[in-house]
């Protein structure tokens, strides 16, 4: 007999609690039950290459140009925005006016640390606010490089400003998860209640989490329809492969200490502290890894999506200023900050247009793997709004004049795909805040200093102005 399973049903076993994803067998039985809209931010640090980002024409009939070449096979899932403006972050600083005020679209306390305040609640807060209680996460913040210590002397701004996007209060920024095997533990273990239920999950620290809920999965197997024993048996290959991943990549950075359960707590404890792949010493290291580090965020993110383990995300590439290595691209290109400020000399250009472009890969990435998983009808993507950006358009010029946007994912088919839309110059980046809250179930009545929805979002005709 085939059952019905609310969304809150999970696989459970000692040490483990996974969520599952969205299946028909959750959905009541009408003909107007919709699968959940989640919404992801990916913040670029330090702007683009912006001569080759804008496709030349308008509408539907545009061409990728060079940087956005990545995203051809995901062409008709996204939309170029042209010429959105965060017009508060135009004062102050290059930098970190720009980040921390890139999804609250207000204008930072100017402090060295004592006032910190970006007077604001960005816009994936308020929508966690008011669904994050419908998933067991809330939000899921993700990132790359810890948060940076001291004063940016040069500007007189506390550097923990470039360290965050997301706020749940004017004071308070949400602290970013670096580790991917922290990350994953958050996602899919239970934290313990009691001593005895510590000592029984550290018992269970090295074993599969699937191997701690194989009987729960079987079980459940049993009362699902095929299609949705089908799409379980999936998403359980892919929890395998991100786990096989992880514990590779782990080993490879230290084989001796990973070893060793103790040893791996105090590498994992040192994880949430420092970046290794920050320290010159690891150089080769960092080069090696740091696109497989990135990918691994990103499919944590995906897994979280699919499990509807949370409905909000953000993820950052790097910290404000950040002065992460390159090198492994080749060619001679290294400071992504240094490379930034190009000052339109034609070597640095053509590196900072291949840092830009890696960028757009991993973006071409996630949208894939959204993309490749089946929810009803459609496509996980199609129930997703996943936005990169940048708090700035060009890293020389720091303008947040006609800022890097593109959206990807059709919003629970809210949103048209496939277009290039150039907007008024000066058009509100809380525009298009306030219509993805409306989307994701946050409606609000404005949004910072937003005039209303982002026009022609769910018009598939809609190119602008020329």
């Amino acid at each position: 007999m085939i059952m019905n399973i609310t969304r809150r049903t999970m696989l459970k076993g000692i040490g483990a609690t996974l969520a599952l994803p969205v299946l028909e067998a959750m959905l009541p039985a009408s003909n107007g039950a919709r699968f959940p809209v989640r919404m992801a931010h990916l913040y670029i640090p330090n702007g683009v290459h912006a001569d080759l980002w804008t496709p030349r024409a308008t509408g539907r009939n545009f061409e990728l140009p060079q940087t956005l070449s990545p995203l051809a096979e995901v062409k008709d899932d996204i939309l170029v925005l042209s010429e959105l403006m965060n017009h508060a972050s135009n004062t102050g600083d290059g930098h970190y006016v720009k980040t921390s005020g890139y999804l609250t679209s207000t204008t930072i306390t100017h402090t060295t640390g004592e006032a910190l305040n970006c007077n604001g609640v960005s816009m994936d807060q308020v929508a966690a606010k008011k669904i994050g209680n419908l998933t067991p996460l809330p939000s899921l913040e993700l990132g790359i490089e810890p948060p940076a210590t001291g004063v940016d002397t040069n500007v007189g701004y506390t550097q923990l400003y470039g360290a965050h996007i997301a706020w749940s209060q004017p004071t308070l920024p949400l602290a970013k998860e670096i580790n991917p095997k922290l990350a994953f533990e958050r996602l899919f273990r239970p934290k313990p209640a009691t001593t005895r239920e510590a000592a029984d999950i550290a018992a269970t620290r090295d074993r599969s989490v699937l191997d701690l809920v194989a009987g729960d999965a079987k079980r459940l197997h049993q009362k699902l329809g095929s299609g949705d024993r089908a799409k379980l048996d999936e998403y359980l290959e892919s929890i395998r492969a991100v786990e096989r991943r992880i514990e590779w990549d782990a080993k490879r950075q230290n084989e001796t200490a990973m070893s060793d359960p103790a040893a791996r707590a105090a590498v994992d404890e040192l994880g949430r502290r420092i970046d290794a792949y920050s320290d010159p010493a690891n150089l080769s290291e960092r080069a090696g890894n740091h696109t497989e580090h990135t990918r691994l965020m990103l499919d944590l993110m995906a897994l979280a999506f699919w499990t509807d383990t949370t409905r909000i995300s953000t993820f950052m590439f790097g910290n404000a200023v950040s002065a992460r290595s390159f090198a492994f691209l080749g060619g001679g290109v290294g400071s992504h900050h240094e490379t930034s400020h190009h000052e339109n000399n034609a070597a640095k250009l053509e590196n900072y247009q291949r840092i830009t472009q890696w960028h757009i890969e991993q973006y071409a990435y996630l949208i894939g793997k959204l993309r490749s998983i089946r929810e009803g009808s459609g496509t996980l993507l199609d129930q997703c709004m996943i936005v990169l950006g940048a708090g700035m358009r060009d890293g020389n010029a720091h303008s947040p004049k006609n800022l890097p946007i593109i959206l990807a994912g059709r919003g629970g088919g809210t949103i048209a795909t496939g277009r290039h839309v150039m907007h008024e110059p000066g058009t509100p980046l809380a525009n298009l805040w306030h219509s993805m809250l409306t989307r994701i179930g946050a409606p609000a009545e404005r949004f910072a200093d937003s005039t209303g929805a982002l026009k022609g979002i769910n018009d598939p005709d809609f190119a602008g102005v020329s």
